[in-house]
C-alpha cells in the first residue's frame, strides 16, 4: 500500500520557502522495480535539493544511511533522516556526519528543516526538545498521482486519522513514536482527504492509525461518509476492546470497512500481562469474530510466536485455538525486540540480543536467545504457521472469491519462506548494501551501525503522556 507518511509529509510541504519555488518529487522505494529515480539525484546537481528519507523503521536504517550517501557523493548538500528509528534511538554516533536527524513528528520541525535547506545548512538533528506535537493541525492529503497509482495492484491511499495508543505493551513502538496521548486533526480535514481521494479515482483506504476505534470523532467520521456517499472502502486497525461495541463494528461496516486488523497476539492471558498488553482479553476474541462476520468486515488477527514462556507446542496450539475462532485472515511475527521498546531495553541490559545487524529487527528474523526455540525453529515455525492455517480455510471451503484469493497467496508466500505483509510476489532484485559498503564507510565509518541506546523522553512528552494518564 502507498506509505501514508510519504504523502502526508508531501501534503504539508508549502509550495514555497523565503520566496524560492519548491518542486516535489515522492518516491516509494518498496514499490519501484528499477532505480530510475535514482536519477533525480544526478538531474538535480547544481540546485538547492533537499532529500528526506521519512518513516525509517530500524530495519530500514542501513538502507537510508546508504541513500543519503549516495546523494551526498553525487551533489547533494542536504539529506534528513526522520522515522521511528532516529525519533526512538540514540543517533550520536552518526551526527555531524553530513546528515541530519529528525527527532520528532514533521509537523513540529518539518517548516524549519525547509528553511534550512534553503538558507544553505542543516543542524545536526531537530526536535530534540519535543517528540510529539501536542495538537495536529488540518492537513488535507493530496492523493498519489496517477503514475504513482500504477505502482499498487489497486489505487488506494494511506491516512493518519489519529496518533497515539493508551497502551503499554512492552514489545511495541508505537507508544515511543506516537505517544499514549490520543490526537487526531479536525475532522474536515480527513474527509476533504478522503473526498479528494475519491475524486482522484482511490476506491480503497488504508487508515493507519494504530488504535482507529479511540478515534474521538469516529462515529462523527464514519455517519459523515455515509452520509457523502464516498464510495470508499476501508481498512483499519483496532485494539481488542473494540468487542466492547458492537454498535460501532456495525456502523463501521455500513461505512464501508471491509477488514479490521486487530493485535490479539496470544490467547495466553498470563503471556499477554507478561508483555504488558493487559486490555487484552481472550474470551472476548470469538465474539469479536463474529461481530466482525455479521457487519461483513474480514477480521485480521495479527499473532506474535516466540513469547519467552512459548515452546514448539505452545505455538501449535495457538495456530490450533486460532482454527477454533476462525478469523478470515491471520499474520504472524516473531517477537523482536524493537530498538527504543522497552522489551529492547531489558533484553539487551540481559544480554539475551544476539543479532547484531539491524536489518533484521524486522519481526521475521530471529534476533535474541529465546529459552526454549532455536532461531532457525523460530523462523521455520513462523512460516509454518501460516500455512498450517491457511490449509486449514482451503480444507474448510466457503470463502467468497477475494478471499480464498488472499488465502492463496498468503500460503504461497509462505511456502517460498517470503512473508506475506512484506509485499507482492513480483519481486524484483535491484541493488544489494554491498553496493553501498565503501560509501557507508567512507561517510559514517561503519559496516554496520552499533545497537543502539533508546533515546529517551524529553521534560515536554513525559507531561504529553502524563496528561494521558491522567484523563484514564
Amino acid at each position: 500500500m502507498p506509505s501514508a507518511t510519504l504523502y502526508h509529509i508531501a501534503s504539508l510541504t508549502p509550495r514555497e520557502v523565503s520566496g524560492r519555488t519548491l518542486e516535489v518529487h515522492v518516491v516509494d522505494e518498496s514499490v519501484r522495480q528499477d532505480l530510475g529515480y535514482l536519477q533525480l539525484l544526478h538531474r538535480h546537481v547544481g540546485t538547492t535539493t533537499l532529500v528526506a528519507l521519512v518513516g525509517v523503521q530500524s530495519h530500514q536504517f542501513h538502507r537510508a544511511l546508504d541513500l543519503a550517501a549516495y546523494a551526498r557523493t553525487h551533489g547533494v548538500k542536504h539529506c534528513v533522516i526522520g522515522g521511528p528509528h532516529p525519533m526512538t534511538c540514540d543517533t550520536r554516533f552518526l551526527q555531524n556526519r553530513g546528515v541530519a536527524f529528525a527527532l520528532a513528528e514533521a509537523e513540529l520541525i518539518w517548516r524549519e528543516i525547509l528553511h534550512d535547506a534553503v538558507a544553505g545548512e542543516l543542524k545536526p538533528v531537530y526536535g530534540g526538545a519535543q517528540r510529539w506535537a501536542e495538537v495536529l493541525p488540518g492537513v488535507v492529503i493530496d492523493p498519489p498521482s496517477p503514475e504513482d497509482l500504477l505502482h499498487y495492484w489497486a489505487p488506494m491511499l494511506g491516512l493518519y486519522p489519529v496518533r497515539g495508543c493508551p497502551y503499554q505493551c512492552k514489545y511495541c513502538s508505537v507508544i515511543k513514536i506516537a505517544g499514549r496521548h490520543v490526537r487526531s486533526p479536525p475532522i474536515e480535514s480527513t474527509l476533504e482527504s478522503l473526498r479528494r481521494a475519491r475524486n482522484a479515482g482511490i476506491r480503497m483506504v488504508m487508515f493507519v492509525s494504530d488504535n482507529f476505534n479511540k478515534f474521538p470523532d469516529i462515529r462523527q467520521l464514519l455517519e459523515e461518509m455515509i452520509r457523502q456517499d464516498l464510495g470508499l472502502s476501508f481498512h483499519c486497525q483496532c485494539d481488542t476492546q473494540i468487542a466492547r461495541d458492537p454498535a460501532l463494528i456495525e456502523l463501521m461496516g455500513r461505512a464501508g470497512c471491509y477488514e479490521i486488523f486487530v493485535g490479539v497476539e496470544s490467547i495466553s492471558r498470563d503471556t499477554l500481562k507478561a508483555a504488558g498488553k493487559f486490555h487484552n482479553d481472550p474470551a472476548r476474541y470469538e465474539a469479536l469474530v463474529r461481530m466482525c462476520r455479521e457487519a461483513g468486515i474480514r477480521a485480521h488477527f495479527s499473532n506474535i510466536i516466540g513469547f519467552p514462556d512459548q515452546d514448539e507446542s505452545a505455538v501449535r496450539s495457538h495456530v490450533d485455538a486460532l482454527k477454533q475462532l476462525s478469523p478470515t485472515i491471520v499474520s504472524f511475527y516473531i517477537l523482536t525486540p524493537i530498538p527504543g521498546t522497552e522489551q529492547y531495553h531489558e533484553f539487551r541490559s540481559a544480554g539475551l540480543i544476539n543479532e547484531r545487524n539491524l536489518d533484521r529487527f524486522d519481526a521475521t528474523h530471529a534476533t535474541w536467545d529465546h529459552p526454549n526455540l532455536s532461531g532457525a525453529e523460530l523462523e521455520r515455525l513462523l512460516y509454518q504457521c501460516y500455512v498450517d492455517y491457511c490449509d486449514f480455510l482451503r480444507k474448510k471451503g466457503g470463502l467468497p472469491a477475494k478471499d480464498r484469493r488472499d488465502v492463496e497467496f498468503i500460503r504461497y508466500m509462505a511456502a517460498h519462506r517470503m512473508h506475506p505483509m512484506s509485499g507482492g510476489i513480483d519481486r524484483v532484485v535491484l541493488d544489494r548494501a554491498a553496493d553501498y559498503s565503501d560509501l557507508r564507510r567512507n561517510l559514517y565509518g561503519i559496516d554496520l551501525v552499533p545497537l543502539p541506546d533508546n533515546l529517551q523522553l524529553s521534560p515536554q512528552d513525559e507531561a504529553l503522556n502524563r496528561r494521558r494518564n491522567s484523563a484514564g
